[in-house]
């Protein structure tokens, strides 16, 4: 896909629909002059809700749509006839969406499943009809409530993809080649730096019919925390990752020097990085004979278990497959997150039914909610 085609990062200013005035109307007919006061409630107005879409994996569709309105809810009527709400508006994203308050940076809603809803701004409530206000000593109110406006925020939508293992390297490691070697994704490929301009995702099968998901990110460089290269834009796509996978060239002057410098531009764009699973993987290593595999080795971390592979030949790509898998498992094991998540789907008469996942508890609360 070309470049311009990936957008993980659009704002959009959200206005929901304010909430429909109560009615206070008084009931009159034949034989019933004075029948009391019957109006109906306000409709309440449109939300704006966030849905979880798996066959989405850019924000592209989002990026020329500056301004979402909602519906206004209607007036309640007589005969304690309730307003119609205002139309709700619906905005597809992909797994791994965050919207954050373009002003404080407040996350508010955070998307991981598919079909998952979140309310992100919501409708003003309908006003009560004058009937709510009938008492013993009020037997004909004529107040009745107008219906609360809506909202006007200026929402950041921020993708973050959503991969069990993330590929780290420099510029023409073989990132890319692995990639369509082990899964049917078809980044580019050339001989020059910075082939790959925006991240990649690949589903890796595995034994037994399991799988697991790889994301490849445009190469860094030393300095990228400076803005060398392609800077570090894209290395938030690997901050959900349960194992991260570095890979250097065999033929590099020093292997674990350029293992280092990877490490230290992590660390400068996000400390919690350096507490995930790794694995490193010498590339490009079809010409080396056990020898030398030998004398590498000796050079290398011994934090870190790593495997000589060559995506040309396919050497050990099985074995690194499988020390994959294990890294993920051990990091599910560690960290069986699966974060809490509600489900939140609009009923017509503006109840809501929530499904709750299990894990730990997620930061958003229900007070967002209707």
């Amino acid at each position: 896909m070309a470049s311009n085609n990936f957008i993980d990062y659009v704002k959009i200013c959200c206005r929901s629909g304010r909430g429909g005035a109560g009615s206070h109307h008084m009931f009159r007919a034949k034989g019933k002059p004075m029948g009391g006061p019957d109006g109906g409630d306000g409709g309440r107005g449109g939300h704006i809700i966030l849905r979880g879409n798996k066959q989405l994996w850019t924000l592209l569709h989002l990026q020329y749509k500056k301004h979402v309105i909602a519906g206004h809810g209607e007036g309640g009527g007589e005969n304690l006839r309730t307003g119609a709400q205002g139309e709700d508006i619906i905005l597809d994203v992909p797994l791994g969406t965050i919207a954050r308050d373009a002003e404080t940076g407040e996350i508010r809603a955070e998307i991981t499943e598919d079909g998952q809803k979140i309310i992100l701004t919501r409708g003003g409530r309908g006003g009560l009809g004058n009937d709510h206000f009938k008492s013993s000593t009020n037997q004909a109110p004529t107040y009745a409530q107008p219906g609360e406006p809506g909202q006007e925020v200026w929402n950041v939508l921020e993708l973050k993809l959503l991969a069990d293992v993330g590929l780290v390297g420099f510029p023409n490691a073989g990132k890319s080649t692995l990639l369509s070697v082990v899964s049917a994704a078809t980044p580019k490929i050339a001989d020059y730096a910075f082939t790959t301009l925006v991240p990649n995702l690949g589903v890796v099968g595995y034994r037994d019919y399991q799988s697991f998901v790889m994301a490849d990110i445009p190469g860094i460089i030393e300095g990228a925390a400076e803005g060398k290269g392609l800077g570090l834009r894209f290395l938030k796509h690997i901050e959900r990752n349960a194992t991260l996978l570095f890979m250097i060239a065999a033929d590099s002057p020093d292997i674990a020097a350029e293992y280092q410098v990877l490490l230290n531009e992590l660390e400068q764009f996000n400390p919690d990085l350096l507490e995930k699973r790794r694995v490193l993987a010498i590339t490009k290593s079809d010409m080396l004979d056990e020898e030398l595999e030998a004398e590498i080795t000796a050079t290398l971390p011994q934090d870190v278990p790593h495997v000589f592979i060559s995506s040309i030949t396919q050497k050990n790509i099985q074995k690194l497959k499988d020390l994959l898998w294990q890294q993920i498992q051990d990091a599910r094991r560690d960290d069986p997150k699966p974060l809490r998540h509600s489900i939140w789907v609009q009923k017509g008469n503006d109840e809501a039914d929530e499904e709750e996942y299990e894990g730990d508890e997620d930061e958003l609360s229900e007070d967002q909610f209707d």
